[in-house]
This record gives C-alpha cells, sequence and structure tokens, in this order.
C-alpha cells in the first residue's frame, strides 16, 4: 500500500478550516469532488464508528482513531458499505484494510497549511492524486469566501 500526501495553504484561522472540513453543511460541498451527494454517518469524536457513503448507500466504514481538534484527524478505514451493509472480513476487505486517512491542520503564513496523508491500495491510486488537489481548492475556496 501506499501513501498519497497532499496539502494547501488556505487563508482562513485554523479552527475554521477544520470545522468547514468536517461539519455538515460545508463537508458535503467539497466532498462532492469525490460524488456528488457524498456524506457522513456518525461522529467525528476519538474512538468513535462513522461511515462515508455516496446517495445509494456505497462507501466505507471506518473509525476514528484520533482526533486533535483543529490540529489532527486519523481516520482508520475498516471497510467497504454496499448498499448499507458493512462489509469489514471479506478477502477484498482484508487486502487492503486497515488503511488512514489523516489530517493536519497547522498555522503558516497568516492562515492554515492543510495536509492530508492518504493511503491508497490498487487502482485507486491515479485517481486520488488527481481528485484530492481539486477537493482540497474547493475546501480552500469555501473556507475563503466570507459567509
Amino acid at each position: 500500500m501506499k501513501t498519497q500526501h497532499f496539502d494547501i495553504l488556505i487563508r482562513a484561522p485554523r479552527e475554521h478550516v477544520w470545522a468547514t472540513m468536517l461539519q455538515s453543511p460545508t463537508y458535503e460541498r467539497w466532498t462532492a469532488t469525490f460524488c456528488e451527494g457524498s456524506r457522513f454517518e456518525g461522529s467525528w469524536d476519538q474512538g468513535q464508528k462513522i461511515r462515508f457513503v455516496d446517495p445509494k448507500g456505497m462507501g466505507m466504514v471506518s473509525e476514528i482513531a484520533e482526533h486533535r481538534p483543529a490540529e489532527f484527524v486519523s481516520i482508520r478505514h475498516l471497510g467497504m458499505v454496499d448498499k448499507g451493509i458493512e462489509d469489514t472480513t471479506s478477502e477484498a476487505v482484508r487486502a487492503w484494510a486497515p488503511c488512514f486517512e489523516n489530517y493536519s491542520f497547522t498555522d503558516e503564513a497568516g492562515g492554515t497549511r492543510v495536509r492530508v496523508d492518504c493511503d491508497v491500495f490498487g487502482t485507486y491510486e491515479d485517481w486520488m492524486a488527481q481528485t484530492w488537489p481539486k477537493a482540497l481548492q474547493s475546501l480552500k475556496t469555501l473556507c475563503e469566501t466570507p459567509a
């Protein structure tokens, strides 16, 4: 498995960037880059289960491995969700799970540097390399546009 790294400088305070990234309805807006209508179900609290799903109930089941507000979030992906049914034990899932997606927020040049470290498996490598920069640009626009 390979870990990909992405980052962007956003001209907004860390707390604002963190909240915009993780809270509804802005979460759904920047993640639409990955899949229109994507959403999360569950809690961003450390140790809690969270699901990332599309409008058809397809996606990933995960847990929040670590969460230090406005500083660091570590998502441990445990399996897939198919039409609402979780799979954490199949051979296909065991080939890559668990894998991690980590978000770091640091102060830089009057703004916030967001860094994403994302474990990638198989055919998703190119797609993630193309999609994450677009998603982060969308997050930047949301954070920097006055409400």
